[in-house]
């Protein structure tokens, strides 16, 4: 039975984005979809360069539209759309340059600071000169090592202005992760914090900079970066030739006045990186005019982005939802970026941000709903969010439990848009829209523009019943490349070697009746026992509906010419993993999922091996136990942990 949890009232419809939009397709191309999405979205699909010509026109995008939609290839990637057309990322996202709130940025240990719009383009407008006066042309690389603060949204856009690549990770990579990451590219320069703080701890960064600089001798220029609210750190530091700059330093120029350079839609933006879990981190890059109109889309016309609306997405600058975030300035919204500990002191404490701030879209990831879920915290009598119009969801699939905890505990009355794509894109194939309802456990639907299916393993288009996510026909935020990919080899064999010519995504999924998505997690970690697909999210719905399990993983194990399902768990500090608690689990999971899905043998652990951006990281655990050996350890935020699956005797009987 399907669960709707909360419909769009025919007010607030008549006064969205999307129905503007379609207002605007019934003027310019005399369509009239009568608010039905399906039928917008197909022709989405089959008129694709019109479409995303008409994000261009309908937001008003600054640039040189160019007459032609699309340059046609008959290999998937190599399409493009809009390729005589011109703009600057950056322009487009200084949408504003007022006296009114653009950034908010808030610390965990509560520390606060704003800057006005008119703020924002002067800094950025010196940073930009900074940049050229030291010598960074188009296609450079500038590298950043800085957490989510305004500093570091700055530096991006000043690097975007010039057409420069912008690449980023967070500061809890290590040296060996950055290394790694930034090897690959040969930035010119590093923008580098000198500490951060997680959980009430100062951690030390800028030392790093000495191994960091001996890895990768492309660096010419350093640019310190101080944590906000903080003085340097008195790091001595004294390279031959390297220049070292200071923050401070840059933000002394004089009033600037910038002119804008267009370049092409197609020039490369960023760089971002896989997890590299399993092998050393792509470098995926991305495109400026595809990344700039697919953001609109999803947070124009699927978000209902508004001017002046406020938005807080948790993340670090180490995720591709940090670039989705800063996007939101296209829109004449401001942004708050958070640094920290999510939890630091309260567990409620970005709800009571979110409140305080008067958030309008509020960004988590499922695991963090879960957490609140399991920690029981209730905030819809504390906190009215009387501003709050919309909860976006990423980072895992979201279980009925934690769509049904969020209008039982957070609020009511709210679009509770679970999204999924990926680093790949740096945007999303399936995410919520204000014309159908939410339905509990359910993704809305297929973004506008994204031809979105389910295949069978001979590639045939299946309806309920689980397969692979694939999209059948080109979009602009393809990526451009990967960085040193010698003829494509590793972008083909990453999207297109399992279907010829068709973007293969990895997620295991389902398409509902009602159009709604389901994923079961990552494809590369589907179970198989006895040769039936099984996917991992139905088991972590059930196991986390005990109070005794505070988090679970579970990992098919390659055994007798088979796959048996082994379940981990972290356990509440209250309970021990009994027999009686085993046989529980084991008939829960019997009764709501399938017999195929139960746990072979279940094991009690103290920790989860998770990625930087928290992911789960089953493949890892999978290799460990069966004596493979990991290859990039640096993308997990805990490697330690996978010691506790090494000699486990009983794994092996």
């Amino acid at each position: 039975m399907t669960k709707i949890l909360w419909k769009c009232s025919d007010k607030k419809l008549r006064k969205s984005n999307l129905f503007k939009f379609e207002d605007f397709l019934k003027k310019k191309y005399r369509l009239n979809h009568n608010n039905n999405y399906e039928k917008l979205w197909k022709w989405t699909v089959e008129n694709s360069g019109e479409f995303w010509k008409s994000i261009w026109e309908f937001s008003n995008v600054k640039g040189q539209l160019g007459n032609r939609l699309t340059h046609f290839s008959e290999t998937f990637y190599k399409n493009e759309f809009l390729p005589d057309s011109k703009l600057n990322f950056t322009e487009n996202l200084l949408s504003k340059n007022d006296n009114s709130l653009a950034l908010t940025f808030i610390s965990e240990n509560g520390y606060k600071e704003s800057k006005t719009w008119c703020k924002l383009n002067a800094d950025i407008n010196k940073i930009s000169k900074l940049l050229r006066e030291i010598g960074i042309k188009k296609n450079d690389r500038i590298a950043a090592y800085l957490p989510n603060c305004i500093e570091t949204v700055e530096a991006f856009l000043a690097s975007a202005a010039i057409g420069a690549i912008w690449s980023s990770c967070s500061p809890d990579f290590g040296t060996k992760g950055v290394v790694e990451r930034f090897s690959q590219i040969n930035p010119k320069v590093l923008f580098i914090v000198d500490k951060y703080f997680y959980n009430g701890k100062e951690v030390e960064v800028l030392s790093r900079s000495k191994e960091i600089l001996k890895n990768i001798p492309s660096i010419e220029h350093l640019i310190i970066v101080p944590y906000p609210g903080t003085d340097i750190s008195k790091e001595k530091l004294n390279f031959k030739q390297i220049s070292i700059l200071e923050w401070k330093d840059i933000l002394n120029y004089g009033d600037i006045n910038m002119n804008f350079e267009l370049f092409e839609f197609n020039h490369p933006l960023a760089i971002l990186y896989s997890s590299g879990t399993t092998d050393k981190p792509k470098c995926i890059c991305h495109r400026t005019g595809g990344v700039l109109l697919q953001h609109i889309k999803e947070l124009y016309l699927h978000c209902d982005i508004n001017p002046n609306d406020k938005i807080f997405y948790f993340t670090t600058c180490g995720w591709m939802m940090w670039n989705w975030l800063v996007s939101s300035l296209a829109l004449k919204a401001s942004i708050l970026l958070f640094d920290g500990f999510p939890m630091y002191k309260k567990d409620d404490l970005l709800i009571e941000i979110a409140n305080t701030e008067n958030i309008t879209l509020f960004g988590i990831s499922a695991k963090y709903i879960d957490a609140l879920r399991k920690s029981r915290i209730t905030t819809i009598n504390k906190f009215n969010l009387s501003n709050l119009k919309t909860i976006c969801s990423t980072g895992s699939p979201l279980s009925k439990d934690g769509f049904n905890y969020v209008y039982q505990n957070i609020k009511k009355d709210v679009h509770l848009a679970s999204i999924s794509g990926g680093t790949d894109i740096v945007s999303c194939f399936v995410l919520g829209n204000l014309y159908q309802p939410v339905i509990s456990g359910e993704i809305q639907n297929k973004g506008l523009g994204m031809d979105v299916d389910i295949f069978d393993e001979k590639g045939n288009s299946i309806k309920n019943k689980k397969g692979e996510l694939v999209c059948k026909k080109p979009f602009p935020s393809m990526p451009l490349k990967f960085w040193n990919d010698e003829g494509n080899k590793k972008y083909k064999d990453a999207y297109f070697a399992k279907y010829e010519n068709i973007w293969h995504h990895g997620d295991y999924a389902e398409i509902k009746d009602s159009g709604g998505f389901v994923i079961y997690g990552r494809s590369d970690t589907t179970l198989n026992p006895g040769g039936v697909r099984l996917g991992t999210a139905e088991i972590y719905s059930e196991v986390e509906k005990f109070d005794e399990i505070k988090e679970a993983l579970v990992v098919g194990q390659s055994w007798d010419n088979d796959i048996r399902i082994i379940l981990f768990v972290v356990l509440d500090s209250k309970y021990n993993l009994t027999k009686e608690l085993i046989m529980e689990i084991k008939k829960q999971i019997k009764k709501n999922a399938s017999p195929r899905h139960v746990p072979y043998k279940i094991f009690p652990i103290k920790d989860i091996p998770k990625t930087k951006n928290g992911k789960i990281v089953e493949l890892a655990v999978k290799q460990t136990i069966e004596g493979d050996q990991i290859k990039n350890l640096e993308a997990l935020v805990n490697p330690d942990s996978l010691n506790q699956f090494k000699n486990i005797k009983e794994l092996y009987e």
